[in-house]
């Protein structure tokens, strides 16, 4: 906002007296008056400067707000993504951490017999 000049609310008041028939003459309470409305000028000056500083402080710290909850929100990234990243690796001609044997499903069927074997071994220990 625009600052107020040092004498500006004076003239106005002393403007306003004078339309409604009060003419303001030199003297004590002139003075009085006028100190016044210079404490109130600086008063209303420097509470607009707090406001646009606040203002600021506030729009920082929102902002900061806003991506802490941007990061905490977001979907994670996973390192093996299905879809175009799966795609891109085997265009590119680079191996995946699989191994043949598991691609081929070996090694499943392995530890698949593996289970029946010691499911049998642990039937027959309870009996």
């Amino acid at each position: 906002m625009k600052q107020i000049e040092k004498d500006e609310i004076y003239e106005h008041l002393s403007q306003f007296l004078k339309s409604r028939g009060v003419e303001m003459k030199d003297g004590g309470y002139v003075q009085q008056i006028q100190k016044g409305c210079s404490f109130l000028t600086d008063a209303v000056n420097l509470a607009q400067q707090g406001l646009e500083r606040a203002k600021t402080e506030m729009d920082k710290r929102l902002d900061q707000m806003r991506q802490v909850i941007h990061e905490r929100t977001a979907p994670k990234a996973t390192p093996n993504a299905p879809g175009a990243g799966a795609a891109q690796t085997k265009a590119n001609g680079v191996r995946t951490s699989t191994s043949t044997a598991q691609t081929k499903g070996r090694t499943k069927t392995k530890a698949r017999a593996r289970k029946a074997r010691t499911g049998s071994k642990r039937k027959r220990s309870n009996r």
